[in-house]
């Protein structure tokens, strides 16, 4: 499977009744996916390499948005925690709404 639109997609297909977002700020933070579900927010983000990490925007992500998980999705097959709010997944292990 690719990571990236096809992803995204069934991130939101997962996620009926969710309401997606693009976010950025004008400082170059931004979140490929921010989804709305059940007055809560849950940020996405889609990478292409191996062993992503969590970047400054993500954290500004979370923070700013009160975010109440972030899932880096990548074509790995590991899942992993970066932080209590940041987890990379594997493209075939994508999240259920909580």
């Amino acid at each position: 499977m690719v990571v990236g639109d096809p992803a995204l997609e069934q991130v939101l297909a997962a996620w009926p009744g969710a309401r997606p977002w693009f976010w950025s700020t004008h400082q170059g933070a931004e979140l490929d996916l921010l989804l709305e579900h059940r007055g809560k927010r849950h940020g996405f983000e889609f990478k292409y390499r191996d062993a992503p990490i969590a970047t400054k925007s993500m954290h500004i992500a979370c923070e700013d948005l009160r975010l109440q998980h972030l899932w880096i999705v990548y074509p790995g097959t590991r899942a992993y925690e970066l932080s209590p709010k940041i987890t990379v997944l594997p493209v075939t292990r994508l999240p259920d709404p909580p």
